[in-house]
Order: C-alpha cells, then structure tokens, then sequence
C-alpha cells in the first residue's frame, strides 16, 4: 500500500497518541471523522497499523533495571533458544541479528539478583554479553515517510 501524505499525517497523530478521537485527528489533518475513520481502516487492513498499545514504564511497575543482553549460541542452542525466550517474561523485545551475536535482547530487572539468575538461565545456550540501559535517548520514535 502507499502512504499518501494525508495517511501520514494521520499516522503521525496515532504515533502520538492511540486513544486521539477519529474527530481530533480529522480536525488536526481537515477532513471529517467518517473519512479518518475509512483510512484507518485500510491503514489496519493493509497491516501498516498493526496494533495498538499501552506505554507502561518499567520503572515504576517495579523493574530497577533495564539491560540489553546479546546471545552468541552455542552450535545447535538456537532453535531451542528461539522457542524458549517466548517464555521468559523478563525479555521485552528480542531480535535475531546477523554478526558475531545471534540474538540481541532488551530485558527489565528487578535488581542485580534478578539479572544473575536471569543471565544463569541463558549460559547453557550460549556466550552472552550485557550492558546496563542508563537512560533511552530517542523512545518509540514516530515512523516518518523518508
């Protein structure tokens, strides 16, 4: 599907906030709330809006810590590896990469304990390496035609 600059527009408002009433974004973008409403609905038919989603901050729902930890498996650990990082609800998104890693992961901790055990369950799939998140920088930035 292509992106027309009035859809980006529109994606630009949900970007920015999910729950925006179709008749707020009409009057942001100047057309109706009928029209806004069709275009979000192809938008959604066409899978370019895939969800919607609640922010929640780690922090303050009792996780101290954030990490982004990188998997190298070890020869014949991926694939169980693949199907068991589905289960650990410490891990809030994982990518399978290209490069010296296979995976790279971005975790929520509650304490350092948290991240030993956490790291503890890993090692028997492979090499793993572990930076502490310090602060985000850019956050769920708004996806913008190029």
């Amino acid at each position: 599907m292509k992106i027309d600059p009035l859809n980006w527009k529109i994606l630009n408002c949900l970007q920015a906030n999910a729950r925006s009433s179709n008749a707020e974004i009409g009057r942001r973008v100047g057309i109706s709330s009928p029209a806004v409403s069709e275009r979000i609905k192809k938008l959604e038919d066409a899978g370019v809006i895939s969800g919607y989603h609640a922010h929640v901050s780690h922090f303050e729902s009792g996780y101290q810590l954030k990490a982004i930890i990188t998997l190298r498996a070890f020869m014949g650990k991926l694939k169980p590896f693949l199907s068991q990082v589905k289960t650990y609800n410490e891990v809030i998104n994982c990518y399978r990469v290209t490069g010296n890693e296979n995976i790279v992961m971005e975790v929520v901790l509650k304490n350092q304990k948290h991240l030993e055990r956490f790291i503890d369950q890993l090692i028997s799939y492979g090499e793993t390496k572990t930076q502490i998140v310090l602060s985000q920088v850019v956050e769920n930035n708004e996806l913008r035609p190029i």
